[in-house]
């Protein structure tokens, strides 16, 4: 089932004067839906789950078509994805409305060195600790899915985005990711930051379930680059098995 990104990537191809080759990828044919050669493709551990957060993406040009993006990943899991191109002279006035919803408190996720100090959380609330049903706006969690320029540009150059609380993260641990190198460790992918982000909401098993399909598609991507078979009893799907998939389909 297509999701907000593989509409955005379709929208970004439409307007494209020539075919996207990914550099340093591979060039043989992919699955529409996960991105993988057909023989690695990984479909079928697609997780299903529901969850109070959303995800909204505002992603760099080109990052779409990139087939090592994680922010895919974050709309495969959390069913309430939003994904939109960034543009600095001009914005999706879907956009508009969504951070305009009342249903949804959004946060601007990134680090809280580059904001005013009276924008910066370092919490999102629980619903359970709230009495007040109002208060009970569901978290939309912002993310800037592009490189770390880009992500800065987006951050300075985007007013809507200046009203609306900067959520810095604080992890303990260093990046997984291991299709790109950012070289520094203290940089996360777009869906490790997701699952930082749905821990802080309470959201433990779509946190799990996405920590858990990074492994997995980090695993098959790297071997189908290496052309070599994917032993889908592994510990990784295993994991994924555990904290995603409903009963029947493990």
């Amino acid at each position: 089932m297509p999701h907000a990104v593989s509409h955005l990537r379709a929208a970004r191809l439409a307007r494209s004067a020539k075919p996207f080759l990914a550099r340093g990828g591979f060039k043989r044919e992919r699955c529409a839906d996960c991105r993988l050669v057909p023989s690695h493709c990984m479909c079928a551990l697609r997780p299903s789950l529901t969850t109070r957060a959303g995800v909204c993406l505002l992603m760099a040009d080109i990052e779409p078509l990139k087939p090592s993006n994680t922010g895919w990943l974050v709309a495969d899991v959390v069913p309430d994805t939003f994904a939109f191109g960034w543009k600095r002279t001009e914005t999706d006035p879907a956009l508009l409305a969504l951070l305009r919803d009342p249903q949804w408190h959004p946060y601007v996720v990134f680090p809280g060195r580059y904001a005013a100090p009276e924008r910066v959380v370092r919490t999102v609330q629980p619903p359970d600790s709230l009495r007040d049903d109002a208060q009970k706006k569901r978290p939309l969690f912002i993310l800037l899915d592009g490189t770390w320029s880009e992500a800065r540009k987006m951050f300075r150059r985007s007013p809507y985005l200046d009203r609306l609380p900067v959520l810095s993260l604080e992890p303990d641990q260093t990046s997984q990711y291991k299709l790109r190198n950012s070289g520094r460790n203290d940089h996360f992918c777009t869906s490790e930051v997701a699952a930082l982000c749905m821990s802080l909401a309470g959201e433990r098993v779509a946190e799990q379930a996405l920590e858990a399909y990074l492994a997995v598609f980090t695993q098959h991507y790297l071997h189908a680059k290496n052309q070599q078979p994917i032993a889908m009893d592994g510990a990784a799907h295993q994991r994924l098995r555990e904290v995603s998939l409903p009963p029947g389909r493990a």
